[in-house]
């Protein structure tokens, strides 16, 4: 399946195949194009950037987008947007911000470049969203998790400042 942005773009939607990890770098997942990924055990257990994703999500985001990236009467439904958005434009607009105007409504995301809590967790909420988008974790808080990779720790803490 594809979606046409333009009469000259089109993108693939993302799936769970194409969303599959097949890299691991300390414990964070990376697909075959070199996106952040999620990896789910089969035993349920997430790695621990999809788990530390859905906590940042529902700290920061939830708010607007609803529990679980469902979205609201005030914002869009992530696990929707995040089928056909690439990683990159995921990042520009959560740091960036964004504003819609259509159909006599105003729609405005704000940028949250500078809000360590959010900035520091960009790629955990990318990973977190992602694995909702393509069905590959349900609703809820994961079950069960993997322990945080040290590489996690070391860029937390660089990012953090501490």
């Amino acid at each position: 399946m594809s979606i046409v942005i333009s009469s000259s773009i089109t993108f693939a939607a993302d799936d769970k195949q194409k969303a599959a990890a097949v890299t691991d770098e300390d414990g964070k997942y990376f697909d075959a194009d070199g996106n952040p990924t999620f990896k789910l055990q089969d035993d349920g257990t997430v790695d621990w950037y999809t788990f530390s994703g859905y906590r940042r999500y529902h700290s920061d985001c939830h708010t607007c987008h609803g529990p679980d990236g469902m979205g609201s009467s005030y914002a869009p439904a992530l696990v929707n947007s995040l089928k056909t958005m690439d990683y990159a434009t995921f990042l520009s607009i959560v740091a960036e911000g964004r504003k819609n105007v259509g159909g006599g409504k105003e729609n405005v995301m704000p940028a949250f470049g500078n809000n360590k809590n959010v900035y520091c967790y960009m790629d955990d909420i990318y990973i977190y969203l992602r694995a909702r988008a393509v069905d590959g974790i349900p609703r809820g808080r994961p079950p069960k998790k993997a322990d945080k990779p040290q590489a996690a720790k070391d860029q937390e803490a660089s990012c953090m400042g501490s």
